[in-house]
């Protein structure tokens, strides 16, 4: 193979690649405080492929993709494109995949784990699976599934079945003092 298509396959990967990060940021910045859209996107990884008639674009080894406040860092990332190349669905996993972000600008960051990450961008549902943990001013949510809907702004926690009564492998919910006041049903 000569040095120039060397070159002109390089190029179109670097492209590629950088498309790809751009559209798994482009899913985030629903999330994100308006300044975190006008940041650079970083992406570094071990290894990144991309397959143009799949739609799969894969980033491995020590992922960390960064804009603004967002951070995600995974073991791996895959995202999947539509034919009309917009994000489908992208699937991090790690040992635990991690992410933070500030979502509004009077609050701290909100940060979240798991060891499988999915976005399906169709339904607008994230679903974090297998010890899955979300925080933010000290009020956090844990349990084995959490789905949550960009759509509805709902959440929903799945624990293990437990007959014993211990909190082992149940939802557990924590609502710091402040925050009580804001849930129906709480007393002064």
């Amino acid at each position: 193979m000569n040095h120039n298509l060397k070159l002109t396959l390089s190029k179109t990967l670097l492209k590629q690649a950088a498309l790809a990060g751009l559209v798994v940021f482009s899913s985030a910045a629903a999330f994100a405080i308006p300044s975190d859209r006008n940041q650079p996107i970083s992406l570094v990884a071990d290894r990144a492929t991309y397959n143009e008639k799949s739609g799969v674009t894969t980033y491995s080894g020590n992922v960390i993709i960064e804009q603004g406040t967002m951070r995600l860092q995974a073991n791996s990332i895959v995202a999947n494109l539509n034919s009309q190349k917009q994000i489908s669905s992208i699937t991090a996993t790690g040992g635990p995949a991690r992410f933070q972000q500030q979502t509004e600008v009077n609050k701290g960051l909100a940060k979240g784990q798991a060891q499988k990450i999915v976005y399906n961008a169709q339904t607008g549902i994230i679903t974090l699976s297998g010890n899955a943990f979300l925080q933010q001013d000290g009020a956090s949510i844990r349990g084995n599934t959490l789905k949550y809907s960009m759509n509805k702004g709902d959440v929903e926690a799945t624990g293990t079945p437990n007959s014993t009564g211990s909190s082992s492998g149940r939802v557990q919910i924590v609502i710091p003092p402040s925050s009580s006041k804001s849930f129906p049903g709480a007393r002064d």
